[in-house]
């Protein structure tokens, strides 16, 4: 799975992040799919047929009002003239906040927790999907969230986020 990101998880994107995701702080999210969309110009990547954000689970999304995913994913579609999805993927389990989770314990977590209904497989089958979220950390989750669409017959899947945990030089 190929990933376009656009900073590394640190500061000042960790803060802006955070405020966006935590604080409710939504109207930062044009500027963050400005800056996605530069990075996936820039990386050169083949239009895709679907831009899907990484899904809430029902619990999750009432409990932050909003999927910061979705608000990103929306905007970078609308601005290139993409098709987006809020609806496609979806989360069928809460499971438990990942921080602090090795990558054994998120993968665990994960299992099963993404699913595409079949009666929207027929709009993934062969087609190239764009997934989007704010953090990718281990990969579990896109892992997982891939496999969905691989499985309801997505061709490809990449994933793009604002920012990654920066690599363990050792």
């Amino acid at each position: 799975m190929r990933c376009i990101t656009v900073a590394d998880y640190a500061s000042p994107w960790r803060e802006l992040i955070a405020g966006f995701k935590f604080r409710q702080q939504v109207e930062l999210a044009g500027a963050l799919a400005d800056a996605l969309g530069r990075a996936v110009a820039t990386a050169d990547e083949r239009a895709p047929d679907w831009v899907l954000p990484v899904p809430l689970s029902r619990e999750r999304l009432r409990e932050r009002g909003f999927n910061q995913a979705w608000e990103i994913a929306r905007r970078v579609a609308r601005r290139r003239g993409w098709r987006a999805s809020a609806h496609l993927l979806q989360r069928v389990r809460d499971t438990a906040h990942q921080i602090g989770m090795t990558r054994e314990e998120r993968a665990r977590n994960l299992r099963d927790a993404f699913w595409v209904d079949d009666r929207f497989g027929r709009r993934l089958a062969g087609r190239r999907v764009a997934l989007v979220d704010d953090v990718l950390t281990t990969g579990a989750t896109a892992q997982a969230a891939a496999l969905a669409l691989r499985r309801a017959g997505a061709d490809s899947v990449s994933l793009w986020v604002i920012a990654r945990t920066p690599l363990d030089p050792d």
